[in-house]
């Protein structure tokens, strides 16, 4: 996925998916805002938002496909559309606003995104879908990243990283680092994590197939590649590692940026090979 650097609205810079077509820009529709969530599934009550209010793919979206989203719709999968690409939400965006809203409020046929039953559908929250809803009706455009807050010490890197953390890792790995047993892996005291913290930056760069072991229990799921900046990765990784009674570690900026510039070896050989392999298969609804 290329870097080029967009920031999410709660400060941490990310690396855009894509850069590709950026959409047109319309007059705003009614959008549904402000409204308590208690409220909003059965309200009809809408307010007209002026342009710069109006919900954009990098400051409000972005954040909620790679948290809410991206176990599923990423780079690496073969029959999903990858949402964390702008071109190709841009382009199913309609079909995204019925699956997670119009499902959702019993006005569509299919399932709701996130399928039933997920951790995904149990968390997102109403405000959350709105807002994909709101960011169709106003033109699905691209927006332009805020600055970016760069931490200055250890300690704004482990507050900036906990907000990503909640906002994106949070889902899979719990709030208390614990993981789901049997699904994803803890990171709390992980020896995996603690015994290698470049292997930790490359799996956060490039995503995480195959099994492996953590405390001594197996785990088998994928880590997809999320459009993360390395101002993100640094603070993430080093929230977690300053967490869950984890070994105190900081990561900077530019340890992210050394890794990027180095070849992924985070599958075994046998991986690489398997992946190589693997046959190309053309999306059926292009």
């Amino acid at each position: 996925m290329a870097a080029a650097l967009v920031v999410m609205g709660f400060g941490p810079a990310v690396a855009s998916a894509r850069d590709t077509s950026k959409g047109t820009a319309v007059v705003p529709a009614k959008l549904e805002t402000g409204i308590p969530a208690a409220r909003l599934a059965d309200t009809t009550k809408v307010a007209s938002l002026p342009d710069s209010q109006a919900p954009t793919y990098l400051r409000d979206v972005l954040p909620i496909f790679m948290g809410k989203c991206a176990r599923c719709h990423n780079d690496e999968s073969r029959f999903l559309y990858n949402w964390l690409d702008y071109k190709t939400a841009f382009g199913e965006r309609q079909q995204i606003k019925r699956r997670v809203w119009d499902s959702w409020k019993g006005q569509y046929y299919k399932q709701s995104m996130p399928a039933g039953n997920s951790p995904e559908c149990e968390a997102m929250t109403a405000e959350e879908r709105a807002t994909i809803k709101n960011w169709v009706a106003a033109g699905a455009t691209y927006g332009v990243p805020p600055v970016a807050s760069n931490a200055k010490s250890k300690a704004e890197r482990i507050e900036q990283g906990s907000r990503l953390f909640a906002s994106i890792c949070a889902l899979c790995h719990q709030p208390t680092g614990q993981g789901i047993p049997n699904q994803f892996p803890p990171l709390a005291g992980s020896d995996f994590l603690n015994a290698n913290k470049e292997r930790a930056i490359k799996i956060l760069l490039h995503g995480r197939q195959g099994a492996i072991t953590v405390n001594g229990h197996a785990f088998d799921s994928s880590m997809p590649s999320l459009p993360l900046g390395d101002e993100d990765i640094a603070n993430a990784l080093t929230y977690v590692y300053n967490s869950f009674g984890n070994s105190g570690k900081e990561v900077t900026p530019d340890e992210v940026r050394a890794a990027r510039a180095e070849k992924d070896d985070t599958t075994t050989p046998h991986e690489q090979k398997e992946v190589a392999k693997a046959p190309h298969v053309p999306n059926p609804y292009e």
